[in-house]
Order: C-alpha cells, then structure tokens, then sequence
C-alpha cells in the first residue's frame, strides 16, 4: 500500500503525490471502497482517483536517487527500438510509453534522437511522429528524474549529459 506523501508515477498523468487514501462519498460509487486520492505534480489542478483494490496495475513508487542515477549511468547500454519498419513505429514508441517504464522511455529517446541526426545528414526534417513521442518519452522521464534526484525538471537533460561525461571521461 502507498502512504498520504508518497510520490507515484500513475500512467500518462506522470508523477502525482499521494493526497490522500480514502472512501469517496459520491453517488453511484461504491462507499467501502478506499482510493488514492492523487494530485499529478506537472498538472496543477488535476486530481487522479485511483482504487486501492487495483493501484498494483496502474501505479509504482518514483524511482529513488540511487536508482535514478543507476539508470543514467546505464543509458550508453539502454538498446535502441527497432526501427527496420517505419509503419510500425508508432505503435512501438506508444507501447513503451504505456509500460510506465525508465528504461523504454530511454530507448525512445535514444533511438529518435539518432533518427533525427541522421534525417537532418540527410537535409531532411524529424518526422511529427517522431517529434510527438520523443516529447512525451522526455516528459514522463525528465519528470520523474526531477522527483527522484530532487531538481528542477528544467535542469536534468543538463544533470543527465554532466553524468555522462563525467563517466566517459
């Protein structure tokens, strides 16, 4: 069970902070049932309501620092996707988005970020699938990244490269 303070990532509402765990007295809803009542940190006015009997399925706590730094140190290793067939791309970018998992949206942005340097060799621009799914793999990220080493979200593509480099050189 996660506790009223803790930080989750919840899906495609990103990291939210646990408000509250109790019943709700709303008509037409079941008033034994408890719920995590969450507020998602990047959308400010939201609140995520999500039963206590199936959380398990659709949340997990942020990763810790040590962790987080782990998986920085880990991107050199992370493989790209398998971009072979465009056309199946898309539906390969949104399965690792739905997976709620570091690493996939590691693999994301790796592999479009190399697309990319190579359409633009080539004096073409990124795709807007590209340009859509590298944005949402870099917010799910970066936003949990900023949660968990305790910076602002604005700072850890900076946090994320003087770490690689430290490690490289």
């Amino acid at each position: 069970m996660f506790e009223k303070g803790e930080y989750l990532v919840a899906g495609n509402k990103g990291v939210c902070l646990v408000d509250d765990v109790t019943t709700l007295n709303i008509s037409g809803v079941n008033k034994e049932r408890e719920y995590y009542i969450l507020k998602p940190v990047y959308m400010p006015g939201s609140t995520v309501y999500v039963p206590v009997d199936t959380a398990e399925d659709s949340l997990r706590r942020v990763l810790t620092h040590e962790e987080a730094d782990v998986l920085i140190h880990e991107i050199p290793e992370i493989p790209l996707l398998d971009t072979s067939n465009d056309k199946l791309l898309e539906q390969e970018y949104r399965d690792c988005l739905k997976t709620n998992n570091c690493e996939e949206w590691v693999r994301i942005i790796k592999t479009i970020y190399l697309r990319k340097q190579k359409r633009q060799a080539a004096g073409r621009k990124e795709t807007a699938v590209d340009a859509k799914y590298f944005r949402m793999a870099e917010e799910s990220l970066y936003g949990e990244l900023a949660i968990a080493l305790d910076i602002p979200k604005a700072d850890v593509a900076t946090y994320i490269t003087s770490e690689m480099d430290k490690q490289a050189g």
